[in-house]
Parts: C-alpha cells; structure tokens; sequence
C-alpha cells in the first residue's frame, strides 16, 4: 500500500484543500489506510504528566476536530491523540475558501474559526472511543460567547470523564480577542476555572495549555509564572503563527495562521526558552514543522517530553508517522539515550 501513497497525495492535492481533508478523514474511517498499529520500544516509552505513551510522537488537534476518525488513528502509530477544537455549542466556523496549501513551503494556512459540531456530539463520540490509545480534547469557546473562559470550563464538564487529558486552546489566531486571553490576569482566572472544573471530574486527567508561538518575551515570562502559579500539567508550544517572514507562496498573504515547516524555528525557540522559564518543571509537548524524525528529535532535545505532527502528513502521508517513530528510536540509539525522557532538553541551550 505504500508505493500507492505518492499518488494518492497527487491526487487529493488536485482537489480543495478542506474536500481533500474530508476525503482523507473518510478513508480513516473506512479503515483504507495503512495500519502498522502501536509503534514502541524501551527507548521510546515515555510518562507525560502522567499519560504512558507508546511512543512521544502525537497527533496534533485541528485533523480530527469532530473526533469522527479515532479507531483509524487509534492504529496509525502515534503515541498519542488531540482531537478538537470543541466548544460548547457547534458552530460552522469562518467562511470557505479558509485552508490553503504554500506547497513550495511545505506549509498551510488556515482560518477555520473552531468550526466542530459542539461538545454534545463530540462528547457522544468519545464515549465510544477505542480504549487502547490514548486521546486527549483541545477545549475551546464559542466566537459568540459572552463568557469565553468560562466555555472552557463547559466542554471539560462535559467531555471529561471520555478523555485522557484537555488542552486550553488561547492560542487560536482565528477567533477574535481570543489571544487576548493569554493575558496574565485573565489567563490567570481562565486557568482556576478550568482547574476547578477537572477537579470535580470522577477521573483526574491532565490538563495543558497551548500557547501562540508569536508572543514577547515579557509575555512567555508572564505565561510561565501562571502556568506554574495555576498547578496545570503541561504546556503545548506552539499553535500557528501569523508571521509570513520568507513566504514565496501565491497564497502567503492569506489571512489565518500559518503551519508546517516554516514554524519549525520559531516554535523550537519558544520552547527552549519556556523550558528554560520554568525549569524543567512542567512537561512540554513541541508542536510546530514537525516533517520528520530529525525534527522531532530536535524538539525533544530542546525540551520537549513529546511532540505532534499535523500539517506534514499533507505532502508526506500517513506512512510519515511510522517513518518518525521508528526514526527517532534509531536517534535516540545513535545517540547513546536509553530513554527518551533522558534526551529532554539536552540540547536547550543550542536554540536559546
């Protein structure tokens, strides 16, 4: 099935780029793509914050927003999975065209505006998640929201006990003021609310927050006392970006947020430097150009306990995953790490 994967990318490439990845989330369901099933080793076994991963490889929210396609990806390699962005009543989202592929980049550009059927449908799903992976939620709020931070704290009352972590989406470039939340005050308020909210919950689960890789430096500095003020678990660096520094593309002065390689350095800076912030004492999870095991292993000696890939699986295909996995293995071998948590952040000072 692999020889037959080039061309299938060739030929959804000739279509929409929302359409083409509503085809592919429909062959996951049909179950018409390859399934190597769980990817591990002693090396690549790994706790973040207390989830035991197969593997540090994830899946990163926004492919699965609906969750609709998990006993696909449950068998596709990764070590874990973000569906979402969910928020508490379904919205359609921003109007089309609102995803554009920057092939020479190798990149993408979106605006979807956490478009997603709502927590009572994505909820329903996740009940009937297969339970030998492990799945976490991106948490978001609705564009019309009178009380956005409290809408975070709704879809984790509601699809919390179906999930085994949640992701505080404030880092979204496509909702109005919603970054605005990233503020010290008011993510402060946001953060209590939801840590009350998983407190209640008859499971404890971990909870992260997802920051936007286009933040000052006072600003990751402020963002890094309260995530270590609020006692959350991890935080996810980073979402996409806004900045169009080098583009070539037709398509580079899309509105949205941009993904994919051109990230890469400016997401692993951000995490080098909120690693070195809080000292090690929060798990991170490197988000950001992830395309192959060289670049999950930069992330991870950077200061990353895991990483997720999205926008590379695009212009390489599923068989992306399984070639990380098992690459990152041989680069920890190589490299004389008996365990991934050993090559956390041993190069962090190469990218500050």
């Amino acid at each position: 099935m692999r020889f037959l994967e080039p061309i299938g990318i060739k030929v959804m490439h000739q279509f929409d780029p929302e359409v083409a990845h509503g085809l592919a989330i429909r062959a996951l369901q049909t179950g018409l793509m390859a399934s190597p099933g769980p990817i591990t080793s002693s090396r690549l076994r790994t706790n973040v914050a207390g989830l035991d991963l197969p593997n540090p490889l994830g899946l990163a929210a926004g492919f699965d927003k609906n969750a609709t396609a998990l006993k696909g990806l449950s068998r596709s390699g990764f070590g874990h999975i973000e569906v979402g962005a969910a928020t508490p009543r379904a919205q359609p989202g921003n109007p089309k065209p609102r995803l554009f592929r920057l092939t020479p980049e190798r990149a993408a550009i979106n605006r979807f505006g956490f478009n997603n059927d709502g927590m009572d449908a994505i909820a329903a799903r996740l009940a009937k998640r297969p339970q030998n992976a492990v799945i976490g939620l991106n948490l978001g709020a609705n564009k019309d929201s009178d009380d956005r931070a409290a809408d975070f704290a709704r879809v984790l009352a509601h699809c919390g006990p179906h999930i085994d972590f949640a992701t505080v989406n404030v880092s979204s470039p496509n909702t109005e003021k919603l970054r605005d939340l990233q503020g010290k005050a008011a993510l402060s308020a946001l953060l209590a609310g939801v840590m009350q909210t998983r407190d209640e919950l008859d499971r404890a689960i971990p909870v992260f927050l997802k920051i936007a890789p286009d933040l000052s430096d006072a600003e990751l500095t402020e963002i890094a006392e309260v995530a270590l003020e609020s006692k959350i678990d991890g935080v996810i660096t980073t979402n996409t970006t806004l900045s169009r520094d080098g583009l070539t593309s037709p398509h580079k002065d899309e509105k949205g947020g941009l993904s994919g390689a051109p990230l890469f350095e400016r997401s692993t800076r951000v995490l080098a430097r909120f690693s070195q912030l809080t000292d090690g004492k929060l798990p991170l999870i490197g988000v950001g150009g992830v395309a192959n095991a060289e670049d999950a292993y930069a992330k991870i000696c950077a200061g990353a306990s895991a990483v997720q890939m999205y926008t590379a699986l695009v212009y390489s295909g599923l068989s992306l995953i399984e070639d990380t996995v098992r690459g990152l293995d041989a680069l920890l071998e190589r490299d004389g790490f008996a365990n991934v948590a050993d090559a956390v952040g041993s190069k962090r000072d190469d990218w500050l």
